[in-house]
């Protein structure tokens, strides 16, 4: 099942609630909220208040990405304000990371687990029992303007590859980083289902349009 998650950092934030409820409209099926401290990466984006906001006036299953240092401090706060999936870092608290997912389950919500791109995916592959995503960066997190990186895609097909092994279809592999029709068929082709994009759909006149273009290139270029 593909899943499109329009990235709300390229939202016009301005009129965001308009904004989300545009895409929701045009058809996305997730909303991918990344939530950056000033410290994992060097840049920082939107608090809890703002999630909770947009939880009050759209039902979307909301993507909450946490490229923050401490994730162990925040799972509470974004489960209350409304998040329905919670990704953390791996290379954040790991000697805390069973810890972290097993209390992102407990809160309700559904969990996930990122790795940036100099990170070996082995690091992500022995939490595979607890997770219910795995998100494969294919630029480094928290800088906008990068360009997609094809190497990476070894990683989401060593994701798919174990995760067939273990008989986990469940598991849902997202990308996230330069997505666009032409890159997210490479990345379903390698296993993918489930794409961030933010400026491929925020940036259009069309949002139907540009979800559905994606949506298609997705589907066509589905790994067997």
């Amino acid at each position: 099942m593909v899943r499109i998650s329009p990235s709300v950092l390229s939202a016009d934030f301005a009129y965001l609630a308009d904004d989300i409820a545009a895409v929701k409209e045009a058809g996305a099926d997730w909303l991918h909220v990344d939530i950056m401290d000033g410290v994992y990466v060097p840049n920082q984006s939107m608090g809890a208040p703002v999630v909770k906001a947009m939880r009050r006036v759209n039902d979307l299953f909301f993507d909450v990405h946490l490229m923050c240092a401490k994730p162990s401090w925040l799972i509470e706060l974004y489960a209350k304000s409304g998040a329905d999936l919670i990704t953390i870092h791996v290379e954040t608290e790991s000697d805390k990371t069973e810890e972290i997912l097993k209390d992102i389950r407990a809160k309700g919500c559904k969990a996930g687990l990122a790795l940036d791109p100099d990170t070996p995916i082995e690091e992500v592959l022995k939490y595979l029992p607890l997770l219910d995503l795995v998100l494969v960066m294919t630029v480094k997190s928290g800088l906008g303007g990068q360009k997609f990186r094809p190497e990476l895609l070894s990683k989401v097909e060593a994701v798919y590859e174990e995760a067939k092994r273990q008989g986990r279809n469940d598991l849902i592999i997202q990308v996230d980083g330069g997505i666009n029709p032409e890159t997210i068929a490479l990345a379903s082709a390698a296993g993918a289902d489930c794409f961030v994009a933010g400026s491929a759909v925020f940036d259009k006149d069309d949002y139907k349009l540009a979800i559905s273009s994606m949506r298609a290139a997705a589907e066509q270029n589905a790994r067997a």
